[in-house]
């Protein structure tokens, strides 16, 4: 397409393409520089339609080849970093960090520096998932994995518990910012066919960053103890930390913005990218500029997106037993090193399966019966851990609680993102919100593990079955929500009452649309 010719059709008309980061209209965002309303843009979208299948198939695989070359691989390293420096504190409690820092004995004081972490992780998402729609992403999420690898690293200066808290609740604010803009950014570049597939990738990062951590904590742990006087759990926070911060540097440079906004790509791929993202949700991105106040209250007044808090929040409480999962496997007997050797294999796995699972979430178009199976299979993993005392039937329970929980948290959070397509700010709310709540189970899952309870762990494993089971009952309820929703929406449009253009006063959905369930 003739970019020139494009612009000359409209020369009458005096208008120029937008520049980057350019106000627009006032009060718009960063994110809304291009819209429907600008003639040059409408050209571009006269021209799509236009022209054929074959031609749209062939540039909309080369632009998403492109972005997922520069998005997808570095939000997972960012989120690898991410979680490493998070769950370092699990890997080092295998040193003599305990004793070192004067911490009780029976496990409470170091399930408190776990849980006070997701004090300032919980408060500080909203807030700044709200800021970053009208941001750069690029520069803020790099700027913030600059500041939590340095927090990370200053772990290793902590002299006794209340510093560990301390340092701890910093790292909490500091790695809030991350996952759910991480979410929101996929979620303004993907359609809800793309993005499942994308979210499991990203966050695959757990799996991996866990598996990693293994590796990397077995070595430092086994050759640095000691090494310039510094103990081998105080070289976990250091490397940890250190790796995050060369990694937020490369990252930022590279990192994409908006479609709108994002400087590597063409005029026409620009437009082309908020194209098809219209053509999915059958409305512009934020073609409307909306208020952060009014877009968070639009999230609070959907009744849906409490159902949603609570099932994520149930998946969350499902997988906190990740966080003392070198603990939890060294109840089978083995030595430190040989525990943290054998959580590798069980993350690998875990990485292998969420991929199936969300792949196949993508191409059957399913959200509920992804998500009702792995909750099941993390369910029985709880029960094998809590019932047997057999070393080959715990372990296998060790290896079926992460595949089950990882596998169906992207497909939640990826459903999250579909349900509340427009406007912008409002997904960007309830995105926050969601993960949000879902975190404050952290705050006190790992007290469910108490080190008297085990080897068994009886009252985290046992409650966490449970909990499995409610996950698994919740996505069933949105299913049969979001069909009713479905019957909705088309009665409305035979009546003629949906605007196409504006669509409900609580939730723009464009003429054609439909949830997924």
């Amino acid at each position: 397409m003739d970019v020139e010719k494009i612009q000359s059709s409209s020369r009458d008309e005096k208008i120029s393409p937008p520049s980057p980061y350019s106000s627009g209209q006032a009060g718009h965002s960063p994110t809304e520089t291009a819209t429907t309303d600008d003639p040059t843009q409408q050209q571009y979208y006269r021209q799509f339609e236009e022209n054929g299948a074959e031609w749209r198939a062939d540039f909309e695989k080369k632009l998403k080849r492109k972005v997922d070359l520069r998005l997808i691989p570095l939000l997972v390293i960012m989120y690898i970093n991410n979680f490493m420096d998070r769950s370092a504190l699990g890997q080092a409690r295998l040193g003599t960090l305990e004793e070192d820092l004067g911490m009780d004995p029976n496990g409470t004081q170091f399930n408190t520096a776990i849980s006070i972490l997701f004090v300032g992780y919980i408060l500080m998402q909203l807030p700044s998932n709200l800021l970053l729609s009208r941001l750069r992403p690029s520069i803020y999420l790099g700027g913030v994995m600059i500041i939590w690898g340095a927090v990370c690293t200053a772990t290793a200066a902590v002299q006794n518990f209340a510093g560990l808290l301390v340092v701890r609740i910093f790292l909490g604010v500091t790695e809030a910012p991350f996952f759910p803009g991480a979410i929101f950014l996929m979620s303004s570049w993907y359609t809800r066919r793309e993005l499942t597939k994308r979210i499991a990738w990203f966050y695959s990062g757990v799996a991996v960053a866990n598996g990693f951590s293994g590796l990397v904590s077995a070595g430092i742990l086994a050759n640095m103890e000691g090494a310039a006087g510094i103990a081998g759990w105080r070289w976990v926070f250091i490397v940890n930390g250190a790796i995050s911060m060369f990694f937020a540097v490369c990252c930022t440079l590279v990192l994409p913005d908006f479609p709108h906004t994002t400087k590597w790509l063409t005029p026409e791929q620009r437009a082309y990218a908020a194209w098809r993202l219209k053509m999915d949700a059958e409305e512009e991105d934020d073609r409307h500029a909306t208020g952060v106040l009014q877009g968070l209250v639009m999230a609070l007044k959907d009744w849906r997106l409490y159902v949603f808090m609570l099932m994520l929040h149930a998946n969350v409480l499902a997988g906190t037993f990740q966080y003392i999962f070198p603990s939890i496997v060294q109840t089978l007997g083995f030595g430190r090193i040989e525990t943290l050797l054998l959580t590798v294999p069980v993350w690998f796995l875990a990485w292998f399966v969420a991929c199936a699972v969300t792949w196949n979430a993508d191409r059957t178009g399913d959200r509920a019966f992804h998500i009702i199976v792995a909750s099941i299979v993390s369910g029985v993993g709880n029960v094998c851990v809590a019932a047997s005392s057999n070393v080959g039937v715990r372990f296998l329970g060790m290896f079926l609680m992460p595949i089950g929980a990882v596998s169906a948290f992207p497909v939640m959070t990826a459903w999250i993102a579909n349900s509340f397509i427009r406007p912008l700010v409002k997904r960007a709310s309830a995105i926050a919100i969601c993960n949000s709540f879902a975190n404050a189970a952290s705050t006190y899952g790992t007290f469910m593990y108490p080190a008297s309870q085990g080897p068994q762990y009886l009252p985290g494993s046992a409650g966490n079955a449970v909990v499995c089971l409610a996950a698994a009952l919740l996505a069933l309820a949105l299913r049969f929500i979001h069909k009713r929703e479905n019957k909705k929406l088309e009665k409305m449009e035979a009546e003629g009452i949906l605007d196409p253009a504006a669509g409900t006063s609580s939730d723009r959905r464009g003429l054609g649309f439909r949830y997924v369930y």
